[in-house]
């Protein structure tokens, strides 16, 4: 009983400003925040990218002061024992990306003086090769057995199943869900706006009818009656908007509950879904880029190798008598 009050009391009490919790103090807490601000006003980084470097930056720091590390006098050593600390946690890729994202730190801070000159340097990542991977999409019957999960009239069923339809028949990114607002949906015209976050501007769909009546059936009987403009709301109080993290939880509990087997279970594989179905009724990489609102063609590519009609007419392309 206990638990289920910490569950859900603990958010509302908060909400209310009752639950006072001790928080944990960062190291170079200023230089942190004023790398943040530079971000977001100098730089005008979408604020996934913000956080995704604020997420990355915060754990560094706190290592630091772990560590009895000053930021002052950090070496290329000192870089090498974190990497070596985390590393064996993170993929190549993981750790590429956080190679990336803490060399523009220590670059913003050593143009303020905060760490030496030359250490961003210092920071090599592991080489990544161009469409090295495969796109880790589900099949579409798993996105069929997932939908069907959702069949029940329990609000939060009827929640989930609008947020799958958008991810899987638009590509949406999770950032792009949680981000919905009522005004963007155009219910007598049939259209529905989204402002992409990589191209950094709205993009128009046609409504489908399928999407159209999952949405309305959520709107006018789950969603509670608040003043926010978001779409998607917490079910239970306080009532404010969803975060993308809930949009990955929601998608990954679902997966792992159907026991369903892939190399990621979040939002990003039904996006990874609805790329391979257009890629499978033939069309072009041109189209399938802009309806997941790629920036340039370069970032659908990936698709052409999971094309297995494609590639079993080039395997059984005929050379003849040729030697």
């Amino acid at each position: 009983m206990a638990q289920v009050f910490l569950e859900f009391g603990r958010p509302w009490l908060k909400f209310l400003g009752w639950w006072h919790s001790e928080e944990e103090s960062i190291p170079f807490a200023a230089h942190l925040e004023s790398y943040l601000a530079w971000m977001r006003q100098e730089r005008g980084f979408s604020p996934a990218t913000v956080h995704a470097r604020n997420s990355c930056t915060t754990n560094f720091l706190r290592w630091c002061g772990q560590s009895g590390r000053d930021l002052a006098s950090l070496r290329p050593h000192d870089l090498d024992a974190y990497f070596a600390t985390f590393g064996d946690r993170w993929s190549r890729i993981s750790v590429a990306s956080m190679a990336t994202r803490l060399r523009a730190f220590l670059r913003y801070a050593a143009s303020i003086g905060a760490c030496p000159r030359r250490l961003p340097d210092a920071i090599l990542g592991p080489r990544i090769y161009q469409l090295e991977s495969l796109p880790y999409a589900l099949s579409w019957e798993e996105v069929h057995k997932l939908l069907a999960s959702t069949a029940s009239a329990s609000p939060r069923d009827v929640r989930d199943r609008a947020i799958l339809m958008l991810l899987a028949v638009y590509g949406l990114r999770r950032g792009e869900v949680a981000a919905l607002r009522l005004d963007q949906i155009d219910w007598a015209g049939r259209r529905l706006w989204i402002h992409r976050l990589k191209r950094r501007q709205p993009q128009v769909y046609p409504l489908q009818r399928s999407v159209a009546e999952v949405l309305s059936r959520y709107v006018d009987t789950v969603r509670p009656r608040v003043p926010y403009p978001e779409v998607f709301i917490r079910l239970q109080a306080p009532h404010q908007p969803i975060g993308d993290g809930a949009i990955y939880h929601v998608v990954s509990e679902r997966l792992r509950a159907l026991g369903i087997k892939a190399a990621h279970l979040g939002p990003h594989a039904l996006r990874h879904s609805c790329a391979a179905r257009l890629l499978a009724d033939r069309l072009t990489l041109k189209e399938i880029g802009d309806h997941l609102g790629h920036r340039s063609a370069a970032a659908t590519r990936i698709y052409t190798k999971v094309d297995l009609p494609a590639l079993r007419e080039v395997g059984d392309f005929d050379l003849g008598d040729l030697p």
